[in-house]
Parts: structure tokens; sequence; C-alpha cells
């Protein structure tokens, strides 16, 4: 059984609460790391209608990996949030980078927004 590192905030932990922004640790030696996730809601910041998006993360790791659960948490932050879905792009690429200490360009997002009025929307950055 692994032991628990008491270094994380929110992994461990039920609910939002903990949240304590991207949490990282040291990496094990991987290469490349992918997460996606379908769990990403922000809003229309014109409308305030919902959009709906399916992400992924792709990075080549230095020394830091990026903590699943503090993601999870994170990208739920954005659920009352308004933004197009090319900003959000950016936005998270920017954020992942710096928990990771990794160059923006070494950090690839993608968004693909729902089917809303029937336009789907596929941002990278």
């Amino acid at each position: 059984m692994m032991e628990r590192s008491e270094e994380f905030v929110a992994l461990g932990h039920a609910g939002s609460e903990h949240f304590a922004g991207l949490e990282t640790f040291p990496n094990p030696g991987v290469s490349e790391v992918e997460m996606r996730s379908d769990e990403l809601t922000a809003v229309c910041p014109i409308t305030g209608q919902p959009d709906l998006y399916v992400v992924t993360i792709s990075y080549g790791p230095e020394s830091l990996c990026l903590e699943s659960k503090s993601l999870k948490l994170y990208l739920a932050g954005f659920r009352n949030e308004g933004a197009f879905c090319e900003a959000l792009a950016v936005r998270i690429r920017d954020d992942v980078a710096g928990a990771l200490e990794l160059p923006a360009e070494r950090v690839q997002v993608t968004l693909e927004q729902k089917a809303r009025g029937g336009i789907t929307i596929t941002a990278t950055a």
C-alpha cells in the first residue's frame, strides 16, 4: 500500500474547499503525459449559456508532473466564468505551464467545445 503524501492539499480530501491550485509531484521518469477530461464547463461571455468541453492537456515533463485531482478542481473552477473557447485554451495552457515550471510552448492544450447551435469548436494552444 502506498502512503499518502502530506504535501498534497486536495488529494485524499472530499470537496473543493481543499483546492490550493494546481499541484505537482516529482517526475518519476516519464517522458510524455496526456490528461483528458470531459468535465470542463464554462459560460459564453456574451449569452451566459453553458459551454461544455473536452479538454486534453499534453506535456513533456522535466522535473514535475501534474496531480490529477487538483486539475479536476481547477477545471471545475471555470463553471461560472465567461470565456471564449480560444482564450480558455490559452489560459489553461499558461496556468499548467506555470505549475510545471515549463515554457508555454512545452504544454499543449486542446479544447473541443461540444456542439451548441450546430457548431463545434476545437482550439489548441
